[in-house]
C-alpha cells in the first residue's frame, strides 16, 4: 500500500494541515482496528482511507477518516488531500463522488489551476448558552455560542481577531468539557480586523479529546463557519483564515444547505507500507 502525506489548504510545503492518504485496492475495507492503529502510528491529525467502488454506482470511492484516537465522522482537509492524491497518482481528474458513512455523498472537483473544491453539507448553528466552564477552559469570554447539529462542534464567537490569535486554552479542561457535553471539538472565531487583509474571518479549532490538541486547518469546521459569517456579513462567498501556527486559507461559498470549500494541496512525502492490511468484518 502506498501512503501519501499531503499538506492541505495551502500552496506550499510545511503549511496548512497535513493528512496521510491511503488509496486502497478494490475489495473490502481493512479491519477498523488495523486502520486505527495505522493512524496512530502516522500520528497526523487525520489519516484518510479511500476504497474504489464498482462503476455505475452513486459514488466512485468510499472514504473514511481516522485521528490517532478515533474514527472521524467528517474531515475536510483529508478529503481535499485524497482528491489531490487521486489526481496526481491515479490520474483521477475532475469530479469525484465519495460515499461517507455519516454524511452521505460528498463530492470534490479538481480544477485546472490545481485547486480543489469540496461540496459538503452545511452545518448552520443554533444559539445556546455557553457551558459554565467554557470561559475558564478557553481563557477568553465568548460573545456568542452555537451548537452545529450533526457536525458536533461548539462554535464560539469571540469579540475580535486578536482574541482568537491570543487564545491559549487549557486543553485538559477543554477535553473534559467536550466529553461532558458531547462535542467533537470547539471552534473559536472572530471577524477579520479590517478590510483588505485577504480574508473575512479567522478561526482556530481544538479537539483534544479526539487526539487533536489544535488542528492546523479544519475544513469541516468551515461548514459551520461559512453559514454563520455569510449571514452576519451578508455575502455568500468568503475567505476564512485559520490562525494556527501553520495557518491556511479556506474559500467558502454557501449554496442553500450545502457549502463549497476550496483550497490547494501539496504532496510532501510518499512511501510504501510494509505491514499487510488485516481484513475487516462484514459489518464494516
Amino acid at each position: 500500500m502506498r501512503i501519501h502525506v499531503v499538506d492541505a489548504f495551502t500552496d506550499r510545503p510545511f503549511a496548512g494541515n497535513p493528512a496521510a492518504v491511503c488509496p486502497l485496492d478494490s475489495g473490502d475495507w481493512p479491519d477498523a482496528t488495523w486502520m486505527q492503529r495505522l493512524a496512530a502510528e502516522l500520528n497526523l491529525s487525520e489519516t484518510a482511507f479511500a476504497l474504489p467502488l464498482p462503476p455505475d454506482g452513486e459514488a466512485d470511492w468510499a472514504i473514511r477518516w481516522f485521528t490517532p484516537v478515533v474514527e472521524e465522522k467528517l474531515c475536510g482537509h483529508a478529503t481535499l488531500a485524497t482528491a489531490h492524491v487521486l489526481r496526481t497518482s491515479r490520474g483521477v481528474d475532475g469530479t469525484v463522488r465519495f460515499a461517507s458513512r455519516y454524511h452521505g455523498l460528498l463530492t470534490t472537483h479538481a480544477h485546472r489551476d490545481g485547486s480543489v473544491t469540496l461540496d459538503f453539507p452545511a452545518a448552520p448553528g443554533t444559539a445556546v448558552p455557553a457551558p459554565g466552564d467554557l470561559a475558564r477552559a478557553l481563557g477568553a469570554t465568548p460573545e456568542a455560542t452555537f451548537t452545529t447539529g450533526t457536525l458536533g462542534d461548539l462554535l464560539v464567537v469571540l469579540p475580535d481577531e486578536a482574541g482568537v490569535r491570543a487564545a491559549s486554552p487549557d486543553l485538559r479542561a477543554l477535553a473534559e468539557l467536550t466529553r461532558r457535553n458531547g462535542f467533537r471539538g470547539v471552534i473559536i472565531t472572530a471577524p477579520a480586523t479590517g478590510p483588505g487583509r485577504g480574508y473575512d474571518f479567522v478561526s482556530r479549532y481544538f479537539s483534544p479529546a479526539d487526539g487533536i490538541p489544535e488542528d492546523p486547518v479544519t475544513g469541516s469546521a468551515h461548514t459551520a463557519l461559512a453559514p454563520y459569517w455569510s449571514t452576519r456579513l451578508g455575502r455568500d462567498g468568503l475567505t476564512g483564515l485559520q490562525a494556527s501556527a501553520r495557518g491556511g486559507s479556506v474559500h467558502t461559498e454557501v449554496h442553500g444547505d450545502r457549502v463549497r470549500l476550496s483550497g490547494r494541496a501539496v504532496t510532501v512525502l510518499e512511501g510504501r507500507l510494509h505491514s499487510v492490511a488485516e481484513p475487516g468484518s462484514a459489518t464494516e
